[in-house]
């Protein structure tokens, strides 16, 4: 789903539109949508199947990659040139430190990987992806996914119930820009604290949680 037209951050490089109807265009992003979702969860699986996991750069580019598959010439591609995100005060980096960035972002993930809790990885993979914005377009839905592909990953879990949690954000947006700003503060600063998206992503996930109770016949007190 998608949240109002006024709670929305949109950020995109100059590109020729692909598909230029915008119904045609946002049914294909529903659909790509899906596929995302899709490829993030069999990531999951395949990671808990083989009982290992290490997020890579390749990764990330591919689930970008299905979101973005038919609608932009950048799909699967890091953004050739710089960016601007509407309704937002911070500019992201030069496209010349994208890659670096997102290789440094892969090495924190799994440098804290058995020290942090899940909550912590995927909200830090959330702010971070965020902050560096690698993409012409499809950047909060590919950080959304990454970051829950970690969290089920590092709860060692398919996580079960509706809405999930990156329905939960795209249904109301402004929680997600307060953490997110929260976190860009506190970077300025020259701290990592991404207190706020985890107290956001543990809130969503107990809704998560509490609806797979209800859909099996559980009774909330």
């Amino acid at each position: 789903m998608s949240g109002s037209g006024t709670d929305r951050r949109d950020s995109r490089a100059l590109e020729p539109d692909l598909i230029a109807d915008a119904t045609a265009r946002a049914e294909a992003e529903a659909r790509n949508g899906l596929r995302q979702y899709d490829a993030g969860i069999q990531t999951v699986q395949a990671a808990l199947d083989r009982g290992s996991f290490r997020l890579r750069l390749s990764l990330i580019l591919g689930l970008q990659r299905e979101a973005l598959q038919g609608i932009s010439l950048y799909a699967g591609n890091f953004r050739p040139g710089g960016v601007e995100i509407s309704g937002s005060k911070h500019t992201p980096p030069g496209a010349h430190q994208v890659p670096e960035l997102v290789e440094d972002l892969c090495d924190y993930v799994n440098a804290h990987w058995d020290m942090a809790s899940p909550i912590h990885l995927a909200a830090y993979v959330m702010w971070r992806l965020n902050w560096i914005h690698p993409f012409a377009d499809g950047n909060g839905r590919t950080s959304r996914i990454v970051s829950y592909v970690v969290l089920s990953i590092r709860a060692n879990a398919l996580l079960p119930g509706t809405p999930t949690i990156p329905d939960q954000i795209v249904d109301n947006r402004g929680p997600y820009f307060a953490a997110l700003d929260a976190a860009d503060a506190a970077w300025a600063g020259g701290r990592v604290d991404v207190g706020m998206m985890e107290q956001l992503l543990g809130d969503l996930l107990a809704r998560q949680l509490a609806g797979f109770h209800q859909q099996v016949g559980g009774q909330l007190p």
